[in-house]
Formats: structure tokens, sequence, C-alpha cells
């Protein structure tokens, strides 16, 4: 049995986080137990889901996180593979809830797998787009091999240099990520420090934050979207390595024609 039978509406938000994991696994984003995705369920959670037992004993999420009394995620597992969890989603990932005192947690489905170890960051990015109710339920980390490739250069590095060079890449860009790509320093992965600058970058309207050397974190209102935006970003910076790649720099989009997009479509930036 799972806790997914007799619940469609749940089952079709794990089955969309599977078939994502499969495209990062396809894409090559993937690479062994890289990645992670984590998602709010708490709107799909009924009156038989909360009556559950846990099926571990609490565990000290390492900080408390207020806004998340209450609340309920599917949580990639630690040191399992996307391509495993496009499969078996509820073999190489749980669903938690979070206890009263807002520290800790306890895993109620299916299987005892733990989640990611990047889970306390991913949870204080849900405590903070909770408390400045945002729509978003989504968060997704994954290696785009192009955009990391950028990171590389200090130029791609400097604030919205990259965002600028991607939306003149191809209209659709700027369109489906309008918000760019928020720039974060190399940090230990995993740590307090990288969460919080994390928090901080998407506090300045970003929806895309690029960790240097490493990867990726975006936040969206479901899985799918976030990948879509990855997904873009992504399109956009193989635009830009094969025009490089054919011996010439690209021209790009002008400001004047970004502006006009962003007047057509009623773009944020």
């Amino acid at each position: 049995m799972s806790i997914l039978d007799n619940r469609a509406a749940l089952k079709a938000q794990i089955d969309k986080v599977a078939e994502v994991a499969g495209y990062l696994w396809t894409k090559g984003w993937a690479e062994r137990n890289g990645g992670n995705i984590t998602i709010n369920i708490t709107d799909w959670v009924d009156e038989g889901m909360r009556a559950l037992p846990a099926i571990t004993e609490p565990k000290a999420i390492g900080t408390t996180l207020p806004q998340l009394k209450g609340c309920w995620f599917y949580c990639k597992g630690t040191g399992r593979r996307m391509r495993d969890l496009a499969r078996r989603p509820m073999e190489n990932g749980s669903i938690i809830r979070i206890l009263p005192d807002c520290a800790h947690y306890e895993i109620v489905a299916d299987a005892p797998v733990a989640p990611t170890s990047e889970l306390p960051s991913h949870l204080s990015v849900h405590n903070y787009l909770l408390a400045k109710g945002s729509p978003y339920r989504a968060s997704l980390h994954t290696h785009p091999i192009e955009l990391v490739a950028l990171t590389h250069s200090k130029k791609w590095m400097e604030k919205d240099v990259a965002t600028r060079m991607l939306w003149s890449m191809i209209p659709e860009t700027k369109a489906f990520c309008p918000r760019g790509l928020g720039m974060v320093p190399y940090m230990l992965p995993s740590s307090v420090e990288l969460a919080d600058a994390t928090i901080r970058a998407i506090d300045e309207d970003y929806d895309v934050v690029m960790w240097e050397k490493h990867g990726v974190f975006a936040v969206d209102t479901d899985v799918m979207s976030a990948f879509d935006q990855v997904d873009v970003l992504n399109k956009a910076a193989q635009i830009y390595i094969s025009a490089k790649n054919m011996g010439f720099e690209p021209d790009g989009m002008t400001d004047a024609q970004m502006q006009e997009l962003s007047q057509a479509f009623g773009l944020p930036k």
C-alpha cells in the first residue's frame, strides 16, 4: 500500500516530480545522486493522512521555521538518484510532516527514506516563501551544464551580466524567466551560509539562483514550472556557447528590443 493510493490529486503532484527527475537525468543535469527536489504538499493533505502514525522518530531540522507549522513535504531522499526517483518516487523519496515545535520533522510515508542532506536549506527557503505570502510551493536544485560553465568566469558572476546576455539570446528566455538569474558566489554545499545567500537572492526578486561552480536553485508554483525556468535559461546559454564555438560573438537582442518585449508581455523587469 502507498499513501498515494486513492489520492489522485496528491499522486499527480508526485508524478510531476518523477517526470521532472527523468528530464534532469536525460539532460545530464543529475549525475549520480546530484540535485534535489522538495515540494510543499500541504494543500493535498486530507484528514486520513493527518491521522497516520509516523514511521520514524522525530528528527531535528537544525533550525526553527515558524511558518512551516503543520506543513507537509515530499522530499528526494539523501544519496538517491534522480533516474531512480523517476521510476519509483516513493522508494527514492519520502513524505514528511513538520512537528508543532517547527524544529523537528517525522517521516510518514511510504518508507523511512531519509530526506536530502540539503533539507534544512530547502525548508528555510519554503519558510521564507510562506512568510512573504508567495504562491511558490516547489524548490529544485540541479546542475545544468552550460549555466554552470558560465560561472567559471568572473565576468558572468557580476550582477545581472549573465541575465542580460541570456535574455538577449532568444525572446522566450525573457518571457519565461522574466526575473532573470541571481548570482551567489561559491559557498560550501549544504551550508547555512549558502541557504541564507540563496534566500537573499530570492528576496532581490529572482526565481532562479545560480550557485557559482555548482548549480542552480529554482522556486516556482510547482516543480514543472521551476524546471521550465531553468530549461529556458540553459537553452540561452547553449545558444551563446554554440555561437562562440562557431567563431563569433553573438549580437544578441538590443536593449530596445528587450524593453519592447517587456512592455508587450507585461514582464516585471
